[in-house]
Order: C-alpha cells, then sequence, then structure tokens
C-alpha cells in the first residue's frame, strides 16, 4: 500500500521539479526586493501559525482520553499569563508587519525611479535610464525604444545594470504586464499611461507575459525578455535597423488587429509622435486626441469652453457662470472669439449639440 502511494506522488514531485521559481530566484533587484517582502511577511506570520499548529498537536495527544494521568480542569475558564500570551505576541507581529509592509511598498513603489536604496552596487543609478514604451494590443505586445528609433512584437531587450523606465498604455483593453524577474505587474490600461522602473542584473533569457485573462488570445500573450551586455544590446539594436520596416501609423493600424500567437517582428523606425497617439487613442488620420478633448472641455485657470464648430471657435468663461440652457444654441460674441486648434480642425465637424460636446461626439 505504501509503494503504491509514492508511486502516485513521484509524477507530482517530477512536476514541481521541473518548475523554475523565478519569483523566489529573480534576476532584477526589485524584483529581488519584493522577494524579500514576501517572505519577511511570511516569516512573520509563521510565528504564529507555526506554534498554533504544534499547540494543536501537543494538546490533541497530552489530553487524549486514554490518557489518564493529565489532569483534567473542566471548571477552568482563565488564566491572565494565556491573554497576554495571546493578545501580545500577534499585536506585535502585526505592528511589525504592517511596518515592513508601509516602508517597502513606498520604496517599490513602480512610479518611483531607482536608487541606491532599490538597486545594488553595480547599478549606476545616475546614467539615464532605458525608456521602453509599451503598448498591449489583442493579443501581443509591441515595444516601441524611442532612444533608438526602433520597435518589436513580442520581443523585449535591455542592457544589464542599466535602469529601464517602462511607459504603458493599452490599445482596447486592460492588461497586465508582468515580467516576473525584473519587477512587479502593473496595468496598462487605454487612454491611460502608467510606469514601471526596474532593472536585469544577470544576462539570460527571461518570460513575460499578460497576467490577467483580457480575451480568446490570453494565453499566447507572452514574450520573451532578453538582459544583454551593452555590445549585445547594442547589435540588437542594429539588428531592427536592419529589418527596414518602418512603424507608422497604417503599419500600426493593420498591427491592432486582433491576431494571436504573433511571431516576433521588427521595426528599424517610428512615426514622430506614434505613442502620443496612441495614448490619446487618435492613430486613425481626422480622430481627436484624449489630450485635445480635455483642453477643450476645460481649458486653462479651469474654465469650461463652448465650442462653435460652425466658425471653429470657442467661447470662454468661468464653470460656475455656465448655464447650459442659455448656452443652447448660443453663439459667441466676435471679441470673445479665439482661433481654434488644428486638431479641431481635423477632427471636427458640423454636428448639432446642445451645451457642449460630447467626446464621442468629437470622435465620430
Amino acid at each position: 500500500m505504501r509503494a503504491s502511494r509514492l508511486l502516485v506522488l513521484l509524477p507530482l514531485a517530477l512536476l514541481l521539479t521541473s518548475c523554475s521559481p523565478v519569483v523566489l530566484y529573480p534576476a532584477g533587484d526589485i524584483a529581488a526586493r519584493q522577494r524579500d517582502m514576501l517572505l519577511i511577511a511570511t516569516g512573520l506570520m509563521l510565528l504564529i501559525i507555526v506554534p498554533v499548529i504544534a499547540a494543536t498537536f501537543f494538546f490533541a495527544w497530552r489530553y487524549r482520553a486514554s490518557n489518564r494521568k493529565s489532569p483534567y480542569a473542566a471548571d477552568w475558564d482563565h488564566s491572565t499569563k494565556l491573554e497576554l500570551l495571546i493578545w501580545t505576541a500577534p499585536l506585535l507581529i502585526i505592528v511589525v508587519l504592517g511596518a515592513v509592509t508601509w516602508v517597502g511598498t513606498h520604496l517599490l513603489d513602480p512610479y518611483r525611479p531607482l536608487d541606491e536604496i532599490t538597486t545594488s552596487a553595480s547599478v549606476d543609478t545616475s546614467q539615464e535610464p532605458l525608456v521602453v514604451e509599451v503598448v498591449a494590443l489583442n493579443w501581443k505586445w509591441l515595444f516601441l525604444y524611442p532612444e533608438y528609433g526602433v520597435a518589436t512584437v513580442n520581443e523585449l531587450a535591455a542592457p544589464v545594470d542599466r535602469p529601464i523606465r517602462f511607459e504603458l498604455t493599452a490599445e482596447s483593453v486592460m492588461n497586465a504586464f508582468y515580467v516576473p524577474t525584473l519587477a512587479g505587474m502593473i496595468y496598462a490600461m487605454p487612454g491611460m499611461e502608467t510606469k514601471l522602473h526596474a532593472v536585469v542584473n544577470a544576462a539570460g533569457v527571461y518570460d513575460g507575459f499578460a497576467s490577467h485573462y483580457n480575451g480568446a488570445g490570453f494565453s499566447n500573450m507572452r514574450f520573451k525578455f532578453h538582459g544583454l551586455d551593452d555590445a549585445g544590446f547594442e547589435a540588437w539594436i542594429e539588428a531592427l535597423k536592419a529589418s527596414e520596416t518602418p512603424l507608422d501609423r497604417n503599419a500600426y493600424l493593420n498591427l491592432v488587429k486582433p491576431s494571436e500567437a504573433d511571431p516576433v517582428t521588427y521595426f528599424s523606425t517610428i512615426e514622430d509622435g506614434l505613442y502620443q497617439r496612441i495614448v490619446g487613442m487618435c492613430v486613425p488620420d481626422g480622430k481627436l486626441c484624449m489630450q485635445d478633448i480635455a483642453t477643450m472641455n476645460t481649458g486653462p485657470g479651469g474654465q469650461h469652453h463652448d465650442i462653435d464648430l460652425d466658425a471653429l471657435t470657442y467661447e470662454s468663461h468661468p464653470i460656475g457662470d455656465f448655464d447650459p440652457d442659455e448656452a443652447q444654441g448660443a453663439t459667441a460674441p466676435a471679441s470673445n472669439r479665439q482661433p481654434h486648434s488644428d486638431a479641431m480642425r481635423a477632427g471636427g465637424k458640423d454636428t448639432e449639440r446642445d451645451g457642449g460636446l460630447a467626446p464621442a461626439q468629437l470622435n465620430d
């Protein structure tokens, strides 16, 4: 019977030995410090859990029905010593755990640039970080390197010991960007930009993926991250430039079409301002960017802007004085009219409106 149980457990043991615990043995300083926080928190909690489990087995054995030698105090109901132990120990652990977590989460804030506190001595935090613009598509990853003017699909690389600043957005749905060996997970959302600072300290090839379900192609939304020395990274950049495939707006609009298990693709050039248009959700010609809409709806000084599309002008007045009923069908006096932005001329069109223009109307 015992041999049969061991045979049943053997495949499970073999499966576990094939796993690579990258979260516990990361190649990046930020991920290593996050690992340390995890181990510290687990250790503090085990200070309570282990004694409780041990005491449970001890009392069950000591006061078993067949043990007549152990005293049985049926009327016992209070012990000051036990009360102090039961309440003081968990309270102290919670205080320490809260302090460690508060300090650690602020030090490892993804928006916080790397410094000597959060990195090892091999990282030169005084040098400019490598900026990587990340766009989550359905179902693939687009990485742009503005410093070098190149881009890739489903492949990421960075030099060892150089700080990296990821700037992330998404095309259509919210995604979760995660390279376990670099740092923790962070969301990429359409119309918004998030940031993540990280560094890789050892050369190698590591896995990256979307860590939250985001649709039919989720399982294949993976990529390889290459940690390279300086020479290897420069050679990788030259390979991208040699592809002679430009990434312009037309190429991007073809790229955003949903697809699964896309091969690695290199782009030798990037159209100026493409990433800003992706964040602003205005890559197609004639579509207003979210930044322009925000400027038109709320201008300098917190003012509301009435937009006259016929004259391509707008009237501004404080929000507190704005009356939608009075503004309906009103036209700004000539003295208050100002030329509208080029973006409005490109994206606006004659539309009936009641006191204001919704973003959806502007983008039609």
